[in-house]
């Protein structure tokens, strides 16, 4: 084994229902009925099972409420539900990606979020997939569906991927991996790879993956943004994934887009469904990715970047330990009994994303989404008291 490196192999297991929770006031008090125990561990389970109405939401990475000219742009097109989505709808919208992007129309292949693009990856007809951890876990969950063998190369803590003579470990990605996926910035690490690090992943005959979900917002030592994007590039083995809704509060509508060569982009395709992006997210993606939306992009990076330096401040004063350097817009903590703390958080009113079911991870981390000081605030002193109670014993349930 190559230090740095763990080599794991998880199988997904069982879905289960997600957890149903009293009603709280958030920040204040207990709720009066205890949560069933959720199966954490589930590949299946995403930070939206987390975050119950009434508790303030730290565990889904959605910036807020859709911006005023994105919802226009969607209401503009509500007259055309009648119709099927047209071919110059979907024209506009390419058009619009690939210009931001500096990329060929045939570069852009639309998404129904983000998650349709990792759906379409068994397509590419891979014999051995290895997977970057820990990392978001729909990729896993599809190529095991599709029966792909899979390689878990899980870095271990600051998880950076090695630099090329750099300091850090040769990776152990086996020579043999015909696929390669990672996410950059990473979640839930929020690490950022540096584009020769990824670079050095290459290999004849293989596919490199990257979920570039969270991209647009992050920004350079020296304010420029996407640094480390891998988004205009066009090496003929690289697919490079993106997602709107995070950053323009669209988690509900469903929109994104694929990038990469069209031979790649074609086997992606063969046998989709016809009409696979609705008018209204044909709509939000013209207008995310043209120019008012890299201004909103812009302008909201700053903002997280500015919210994210306070969170990290004001959680290392409450004793609460920053486990990554953070470049998304989230925060990887680690803490004994992470568990414990977020099933009593939601008690005191707090949704946390656990990370047991992310490889490499488990009982002593969280995923934090960056929010605003005063929120963080009083979470730093929900977990203060949490900790309080396990330290003397107190029962979950009392």
């Amino acid at each position: 084994m190559t230090a740095g490196y763990d080599a794991l192999d998880v199988e997904s297991g069982l879905s289960y229902p997600s957890a149903s929770v009293g009603r709280v006031r958030a920040g204040e008090g207990m709720a009066q009925t205890r949560p069933p125990r959720a199966d954490l561990t589930d590949l299946e389970r995403h930070g939206d099972q987390d975050a119950a109405p009434g508790l303030v939401d730290f565990a889904v990475n959605v910036r807020g409420t859709p911006p005023p000219f994105v919802l226009d742009a969607i209401r503009s097109g509500l007259d055309d539900l009648a119709r099927y989505p047209s071919g110059a709808h979907e024209r506009r919208a390419v058009d619009a990606i690939a210009a931001a992007h500096g990329r060929r129309p045939e570069d852009v292949l639309l998404l129904s979020g983000a998650a349709d693009g990792f759906e379409m990856l068994p397509r590419l007809g891979s014999r051995h997939a290895a997977l970057i951890q820990p990392s978001f876990t729909e990729p896993e969950i599809v190529l095991r569906a599709a029966g792909i063998p899979i390689t878990q190369v899980a870095l271990t803590a600051p998880w950076q991927l090695p630099t090329p003579g750099g300091s850090g470990t040769t990776s152990t990605v086996p020579d043999d991996a015909d696929l390669v996926i990672l996410g950059n910035p990473t979640n839930p690490t929020s690490v950022l790879h540096p584009v020769e690090a990824i670079a050095a992943l290459r290999r004849p005959g293989r596919i490199i993956v990257i979920d570039e979900a969270f991209a647009d917002l992050t920004l350079g030592a020296d304010g420029s943004p996407e640094p480390q994007s891998l988004a205009a590039v066009d090496w003929p083995d690289l697919l490079v994934i993106r997602s709107v809704t995070k950053t323009f509060g669209l988690a509900g509508l469903r929109a994104g887009y694929l990038l990469g060569p069209p031979g790649l982009l074609d086997r992606l395709r063969a046998g989709r469904r016809p009409w696979a992006v609705s008018t209204p997210a044909l709509a939000a993606l013209t207008a995310c990715v043209e120019e008012q939306g890299q201004h909103y992009c812009a302008e909201t990076a700053r903002m997280v970047a500015g919210e994210r330096a306070e969170m990290v401040d004001e959680l290392t004063r409450g004793g609460v330990r920053v486990a990554a350097e953070p470049a998304a817009p989230f925060v990887l903590v680690e803490m004994r009994d992470a568990t414990e703390v977020k099933q009593r958080l939601i008690r005191h009113g707090f949704a946390v994303r656990s990370c047991a079911n992310f490889v490499g991870l488990g009982d002593s981390h969280l995923r934090l989404a960056v929010r605003g000081l005063a929120q963080v605030r009083a979470l730093t002193r929900a977990i203060d008291l949490v900790r309080e109670e396990i330290d003397s014993g107190v029962d979950d349930a009392d």
